[in-house]
């Protein structure tokens, strides 16, 4: 992520004050999904190759306005030189906050982008809306299937049957670790079950390590808590998006593990937002688990910490582990000119076939092809990516961030922060969840 905000809340953008009543303002009052003024159907059919149209200007939206921002530059200027005096890409960045709730009103107005990055959790608000157009002639056209992809990714991009996105990344949690306090209790690597994790922590204590693995209540604890419920069997809803499941029995499980790490003395009460990983940069933390958009952190402003990133341990007896991902979309402003669908269509191929720059941003490249590039081979985040089968994704609801920033995060944070036992919070939490579901089924439409 490219700044301290995307890192800590783009997941629950659409439940920040304001955003979801600027969503709901577009709307007119009527069903989310309704009023469009270009249906889902209208674009031109792509039908691949070279772009033979006139010259045509493409506005393009994204939120990588930090240490991405000049790799995905280098991105929009690489295309712009290959289809000069064809296709002339203007890339603006936004803030992510800024960009969700700008893009339906700037779109309805014809001021909005042509094409955009959004991430995986709104692609369902924004299709509900017919905000985007479906891709579908695009992928067909260039034979682009789930075998050139990571799988869950891949099937991210879907929403009511249909496909809105090109997935460009993925980005995950993983477990960093400090080396020089690994070796003083003999490893290597770090420890990859829960077992070993337990063990492990006990002997950086004997070792001298007052707290070597610092439990936040907020950012990012959802994304752990998400993780380990995944690992313990639990899904997050159910598959009609009409009810929560986190508040199962492996939901409590997996918020205990959490709670058991201050209780152990592993880590210490109320941790503050951000502090985890400021103690880990700062060599007083052995583990932490974050994403990995810290990579290119950790190597220009901790250079004397000597660390390595794993997968996040197998905690619940299933590998798994919260992720998201920048996906390439079109809009319905787009759609109105057959010219700028298809010089679009082929912005989306072209950087998304050429994506071995992005990875230099810290991402895992979508692209099979791409990951297995010599040139990003050896980078960190690419080596999280050995087994994809562990990826997991929010599924595709519109207004879902709504109801994990309103109800799952807070039930986390309650848990965490001792207010409540994990089985009393996740109770009190998934009846609010249930609640916003039912809304946004009424809002949307679905």
């Amino acid at each position: 992520m490219s700044d301290s905000f995307s890192r800590r809340s783009f997941l629950g953008l659409t439940g920040a004050a304001g955003l979801t009543a600027a969503l709901a303002a577009c709307g007119g009052g009527t069903k989310i999904g309704a009023g469009s003024s270009a249906p889902a159907s209208a674009a031109p059919s792509f039908s691949g190759g070279e772009y033979t149209g006139p010259k045509v200007t493409l506005d393009y939206w994204n939120g990588f306005t930090g240490g991405d921002g000049p790799h995905m530059r280098a991105m929009v200027e690489a295309f712009n030189k290959e289809f000069s005096g064809r296709i002339e890409v203007r890339n603006i960045t936004r803030r992510w906050e800024d960009l969700y709730p700008a893009m339906p009103t700037a779109i309805a107005a014809g001021k909005g982008p042509d094409v955009a990055i959004i991430h995986n959790d709104w692609i369902g608000t924004f299709a509900a809306r017919r905000t985007l157009i479906p891709l579908d002639d695009v992928v067909g056209a260039l034979e682009l299937t789930e075998a050139d992809f990571i799988p869950a990714v891949w099937n991210a991009g879907v929403f009511d049957g249909k496909r809105y996105s090109v997935p460009l990344d993925v980005h995950s949690l993983g477990d960093y670790w400090n080396r020089e306090h690994l070796e003083k209790i003999g490893l290597s690597d770090a420890p990859a079950d829960k077992a070993s994790y337990a063990d492990a922590l006990a002997e950086l204590k004997k070792a001298g390590i007052a707290t070597p693995f610092w439990m936040p209540n907020k950012w990012p604890a959802h994304l752990m808590f998400m993780s380990l419920l995944w690992q313990h069997g639990g899904e997050l809803y159910s598959e009609d998006g009409a009810k929560a499941l986190w508040g199962s029995d492996q939901g409590v499980q997996a918020l205990s593990w959490m709670v058991e790490q201050i209780d152990e003395g592993f880590s210490p009460p109320k941790v503050a937002i951000d502090t985890q990983y400021a103690a880990f940069k700062n060599g007083k933390v052995s583990l932490t688990w974050d994403g990995i958009w810290q990579i290119n952190d950790l190597k220009a402003n901790a250079p004397s910490l000597e660390w390595g990133l794993s997968p996040v341990p197998d905690i619940g007896g299933t590998p798994a582990v919260w992720s998201a991902s920048h996906n390439f979309v079109l809009t319905s402003q787009a759609g109105k000119d057959p010219n700028k669908v298809q010089a679009a269509k082929a912005f989306i191929d072209s950087v998304s076939r050429r994506s071995t720059e992005w990875a230099k941003a810290g991402m895992i490249p979508a692209r099979n092809s791409v990951r297995e590039d010599p040139a990003v081979a050896d980078l960190p985040q690419v080596g999280l990516a050995k087994d994809v089968g562990v990826f997991r994704f929010l599924p595709a609801l519109p207004g879902v961030g709504d109801v994990q920033s309103k109800a799952l995060e807070l039930a986390v944070a309650k848990a965490v922060l001792k207010q409540a036992s994990p089985a009393e919070a996740l109770k009190e939490g998934v009846a609010t969840a249930d609640k916003l579901l039912a809304d946004n089924k009424r809002k949307y439409g679905r």
